[in-house]
């Protein structure tokens, strides 16, 4: 059956794409401010929150200073004071220039790792020859076509936030705090901008050549007497899967956990493999439930439906799992070069760090586990909208903290560069089902899929 995508979503997709696209032009625009202008708004914000706490503390360590010091030592203390001010709006404007940045990268990470869940979801049904898959399938081709444009978008964000910007993703592409830390360097061997680059179009030429060969074959095998196509497919998604493991760890190294140069998890890669895993899943389930109410899947049963939600919630009770290993043994061991990472994201981060927890874990918990509420479609979207939020706040919590600090807000550059990828997501897959059948017909398994029941 062929889809044609409608004028309403077109015109929903490209509105979304031109609002979120002003919503971040305005961010950059208003958060470029100088020295002065940062310490005049701090000034007039001074009657609440942390500014009026700092001015406070200056002001009690004058009056002390010219009480109990003598002239020139007032003098010093008075520099101290100086020096802490000036620290502290030096940590509010650097925070300020790097929020729309980070902002930007946070979305376009986040459905760009959608989209690789997606086809490492869709590699695995081929390998493993699953029977109840086949129907879906096509769905997975067109939300892997998002994975090309988005993945180039996050290595081109990070590329011109050091070309164009103040190096305001990753430090360790600043030459001034690499020469000053020598952590960082003693790991400039891999961590460099132009290392980052190179790897960054290794990975997505890897995975962009399997999600080409693999939907040429998928759209021959409709035409085909035979089943080589399949076979085809089959030999290059196993290959594929072996490339993914070692580079989706590396992606997560570079793209991730480097905002935080001193830090490392050897869990990490698996960390974010299960949270992109269930994102994918979700959508998956997202647009089959949408075509299908559109009467374009019809052969899509509840069952269908059933497996997509207990994959949900199969892969955010193991993102579960994977956080408490990584939380429980930085935690136990507590080694202030690891544990700090948590002590920030606590600190600063409570009701998003926490939140974010109660989002991925206990509402999946509660919402999916009972078997009928998967057959359900409003509930399984229901608990997808939680679940998608709980891991775009996931990605806020990785990136966030190591730029912007304790400044964080969720505003304008946040909400509109979602809004902004959200557009472009719905373009390009929308589109892209629009290019071939929506269901495989010479899949050996596609009557199987066909009478699906479970």
């Amino acid at each position: 059956m062929e889809y044609k995508i409608s004028n309403r979503l077109r015109l929903t997709a490209i509105i979304l794409m031109v609002v979120g696209l002003l919503g971040v032009g305005y961010g950059f625009i208003t958060s470029n401010k100088s020295f002065e202008e940062v310490e005049t708004m701090l000034a007039n914000e001074s009657h609440h929150g942390e500014a009026a706490a700092h001015e406070e503390e200056t002001h009690q360590v004058e009056a002390t200073s010219h009480d109990t010091h003598s002239l020139d030592e007032t003098h010093g203390g008075n520099h101290e004071v100086v020096d802490e001010h000036t620290k502290h709006v030096n940590h509010v404007m650097h925070a300020m220039h790097n929020r729309p940045w980070s902002a930007f990268y946070v979305a376009a990470f986040f459905f760009m790792m959608i989209s690789l869940g997606v086809l490492a979801f869709y590699a695995l049904q081929y390998v493993s020859q699953s029977g109840w898959s086949p129907l879906v399938l096509r769905v997975m081709e067109g939300i892997t076509a998002y994975l090309l444009p988005g993945a180039l978008i996050v290595v081109l964000i990070a590329a011109l936030s050091h070309f164009i910007g103040h190096n305001n993703i990753f430090i360790w592409m600043d030459p001034e705090v690499v020469a000053h830390d020598k952590l960082i360097q003693g790991k400039t061997g891999w961590l460099n901008i132009w290392g980052f680059i190179i790897r960054g179009l290794i990975f997505i030429g890897g995975w962009s050549l399997y999600r080409h060969f693999s939907r040429k074959f998928s759209i021959a095998q409709d035409k085909a007497n035979d089943n080589k196509n399949f076979k085809k497919t089959f030999r290059i998604s196993a290959a594929f899967l072996v490339f993914f493991i070692y580079t989706e760890s590396m992606m997560s190294w570079d793209w991730i956990m480097s905002v935080d140069p001193h830090w490392f998890s050897t869990l990490f890669g698996w960390y974010v493999f299960a949270g992109m895993m269930v994102c994918g899943i979700t959508v998956i389930a997202f647009i089959t439930i949408y075509l299908k109410s559109k009467g374009l899947l019809p052969q899509v049963n509840d069952s269908h439906i059933h497996d997509l939600a207990k994959f949900m919630f199969a892969f955010s009770i193991f993102w579960t799992y994977l956080w408490f290993s990584q939380f429980m043994l930085i935690w136990y061991s507590n080694i202030p070069e690891e544990v700090t990472y948590f002590v920030t994201r606590i600190e600063d981060y409570k009701l998003p760090f926490f939140g974010m927890l109660a989002m991925n874990f206990i509402f999946p918990l509660l919402l999916l586990m009972n078997s009928d509420y998967k057959r359900v479609p409003w509930f399984v979207v229901m608990a997808g909208i939680v679940i998608l939020a709980g891991h775009y706040i996931d990605v806020f919590n990785m990136i966030m903290p190591a730029t912007v600090g304790d400044q964080w807000y969720i505003g304008i550059p946040e909400i509109f560069s979602v809004l902004f990828f959200a557009g472009l997501f719905i373009f390009i897959v929308f589109t892209a089902l629009t290019k071939a059948p929506l269901t495989q017909t010479r899949n050996p398994f596609i009557k199987e899929s066909e009478h699906f029941h479970y």
